[in-house]
């Protein structure tokens, strides 16, 4: 039958309520994946307490797989992030990042996704409101890229040719993403595709330094991404893009970005 106490490290994704006292705690490990595990006892207990929504650290849970039972006996949180109390940006943004995880079940790479969300979640938590924004964008990027779907910044869809090597000088938005490509356009390649009312509600455009953050995001090291600086209208298109291709990855509309539209 073999040992049914076991231990991992764990993200609480989300909690549910079980009848009147009980939970259900969704988790994300990197060495099991998202699973599901039982919280008894009420709000005043020890355990309630430590397991919530968001905490990082090492489990302890039952599982007896022939009863399909598991049940967490002791959490040993290391991070806590309080800020997410009174902050309701990053409540939401975490809660974004937890839906995508559990939608997508962690990337089929558990222990990547383990990883980047993690770090996500401790980074918004050290960050004021806008570092935690583009933190945001940042971890929804990487993770497009973990599972797979994130587009090619570097060369477009249609030729090939490289986006970035294109002057910027003009300040216009010269790179188009498109749906269903799901790749940018060059400027020769844009205008020859057509302005078609079909093909520009396939399109979201984004500039140069739109495009060179993104690929900085690939590249570069999170230490030297985060001291780059980003114009307000380049930071709010690269949500757009990152939004719209977390919802194509997830399949269907992800309910946090519909009910926190005004927040995220």
């Amino acid at each position: 039958m073999g040992d049914r106490n076991k231990t991992t490290d764990a993200i609480i994704l989300n909690l549910s309520r079980q009848g009147e006292n009980n939970w259900t705690a969704t988790l994300l490990s990197p060495d099991t994946g998202i699973f599901y595990a039982t919280v008894y006892g009420g709000p005043k207990s020890k355990l309630r307490s430590l397991v919530q929504r968001f905490n990082i650290g090492k489990l302890y849970y039952y599982d007896d797989s022939q009863r399909n039972l598991r049940k967490i006996s002791d959490f040993d949180v290391t991070n806590y992030h309080q800020t997410f109390c009174s902050d309701i940006y990053k409540v939401w943004a975490a809660n974004l990042g937890a839906e995508l995880v559990i939608k997508t079940k962690a990337a089929g790479d558990y222990r990547n996704a383990f990883t980047l969300l993690s770090a996500f979640l401790n980074g918004i938590d050290a960050s004021d409101e806008k570092g935690a924004r583009l933190g945001t964008v940042r971890f929804l990027w990487r993770y497009l890229r973990l599972l797979g779907v994130q587009p090619d910044v570097s060369c477009c869809v249609s030729c090939s040719s490289p986006l970035l090597q294109e002057e910027s000088s003009d300040g216009k938005k010269g790179f188009a993403y498109f749906q269903n490509m799901n790749g940018f356009l060059c400027r020769d390649c844009l205008a020859s595709y057509g302005q078609s009312k079909e093909n520009m509600n396939q399109t979201l455009f984004v500039s140069h330094n739109a495009l060179e953050y993104l690929m900085a995001i690939n590249t570069q090291t999170p230490g030297k991404v985060r001291a780059m600086t980003i114009s307000a209208e380049d930071a709010y298109d690269i949500k757009r893009l990152v939004y719209l291709l977390a919802e194509q990855a997830a399949g269907s509309r992800l309910k946090t970005l519909e009910s926190g539209a005004l927040i995220l």
